[in-house]
């Protein structure tokens, strides 16, 4: 959400980020004094999956607690934001936002989502310093802001691979139009630090991109190219592991270890809204060189607008462009101590490859908007990983099956104000 959060009718099943910023992208008269403009935004949900051998969540960021750690769990959607816009006059606005919602080690302490200053050097051109959003997929300018979302939340196969929604430095945004169409082409470079555990953090630097959004009528396109120099500090003890095993050991940690490894992600998606129905769907691909994978994820979804209710359906798969086991040691005709040692290793690394998402779900769900600024979601999702992977679960127990469906089903209140 941004800093103006005007009331939306049932309809609108999406919003973007120009529409949002409207108070904050306007251009004041030069004597016009500063204007300060507070909104917020929540969710209040619930998760229920029926694999005991697993949890469900909705990235990696998230410790999401339903399955094996809770029957019914609260941490995956529930969140709440506030935003603080200032119009400073002249050219120059700035924007606060704080995020409230369950994290690997932040319990829900409030986190800064947005912190930037925006100048508006023509009507056309911004340019703007600071943490700011990345416009990575359609929703990525709201995916924290549930109402402003037709689902539950985004399909877990593309946005939960790419859980970051912001980063720390500069972005210049240009609009211009050809023919019919409006677009906005916007460039970005910084870098984004994550805390993933006590020691443990994962790190995008030199984070470059650029994105363009076109809309033409009801049309609405989406591009975007990014690249960064990704490093996450787990799975250390493994990787120094393979690598007291000589030339071989070196071999598979140059290959899987994720330090300074160039990752990039390229996306594309159209949300086609006519106003009684929508359609929407993108598809991405993300390469990170190392056992995080390199995998193609894409969705494709529709609904109908009935007065207050809204039903949709949604098809979401998500594939692996790389082996998702390996090898790994040769451990012939070495000790057994460390032949045994070096097996725990391969089964260690065996693990990582499996966690590379390999699924896909149908999910089916209704939107209700029960008051303005208020709707109540319900979402039934039957997810498949493939055999020999553990989709998008985490927690995962030695008696997970995979190849078989899971029942996630979820319910959500969503609001603004």
């Amino acid at each position: 959400m941004n800093a103006d959060i005007s009331p939306m009718r049932a309809s609108v099943a999406t919003f973007t980020m120009l529409s949002c910023c409207a108070a904050l992208a306007g251009e004041p008269a030069a004597d016009e004094v500063a204007r300060v403009s507070v909104g917020g935004f929540g969710t209040l949900g619930v998760v229920h999956s029926s694999d005991k051998q697993s949890d469900f969540t909705a990235n990696a960021l998230n410790p999401g607690s339903a399955g094996y750690s809770h029957d019914w769990s609260a941490a995956v959607d529930s969140r709440a934001g506030v935003q603080m816009g200032v119009n400073l006059g002249g050219k120059w606005s700035a924007v606060l936002q704080l995020v409230a919602e369950r994290t690997l080690n932040n319990g829900y302490g409030p986190v800064v989502e947005w912190a930037n200053v925006k100048y508006q050097a023509t009507p056309d051109l911004s340019l703007r310093l600071g943490r700011i959003a990345l416009p990575l997929f359609l929703t990525g300018d709201y995916r924290k802001a549930g109402y402003a979302l037709p689902w539950v939340r985004p399909p877990v196969e593309l946005y939960g691979a790419i859980p970051l929604s912001s980063s720390d430095g500069v972005d210049a945004s240009y609009r211009w139009q050809a023919g019919d169409s409006n677009n906005v082409t916007q460039l970005f470079f910084g870098r984004t630090e994550l805390s993933l555990a006590p020691g443990a953090r994962a790190r995008a630097r030199a984070l470059t991109g650029v994105s363009n959004t076109t809309t033409t009528g009801a049309l609405t396109l989406r591009a975007c190219i990014m690249s960064a120099e990704l490093s996450v500090d787990i799975a250390r003890e493994l990787f120094g592991g393979l690598r007291r095993y000589g030339p071989q050991g070196d071999a598979l940690a140059g290959r899987y270890e994720l330090s300074a490894r160039r990752a990039r992600v390229m996306s594309l998606g159209f949300n086609y809204d006519p106003g009684n129905w929508f359609a929407m769907g993108e598809i991405g691909r993300m390469n990170t060189h190392s056992y995080l994978g390199d995998k193609t994820a894409a969705y494709l979804g529709a609904g109908y607008r009935h007065a207050d209710l809204t039903p949709y359906l949604v098809y979401s798969v998500s594939r692996a462009n790389m082996e998702t086991s390996v090898a790994g040691l040769d451990l012939a005709g070495i000790p057994a101590p460390q032949a045994a040692m070096g097996a725990q290793l391969n089964t260690g690394l065996n693990r990582l490859l499996a966690a590379i998402p390999r699924q896909h779900s149908v999910s089916a769900g209704v939107r209700w908007d029960l008051y303005p600024n208020y709707a109540l979601k319900v979402q039934a999702d039957r997810i498949t990983p493939q055999h020999g992977s553990t989709g998008t679960f985490i927690n995962v127990q030695p008696g997970f099956r995979a190849g078989r469906p899971i029942t996630v089903l979820s319910a959500a209140l969503d609001f603004v104000f």
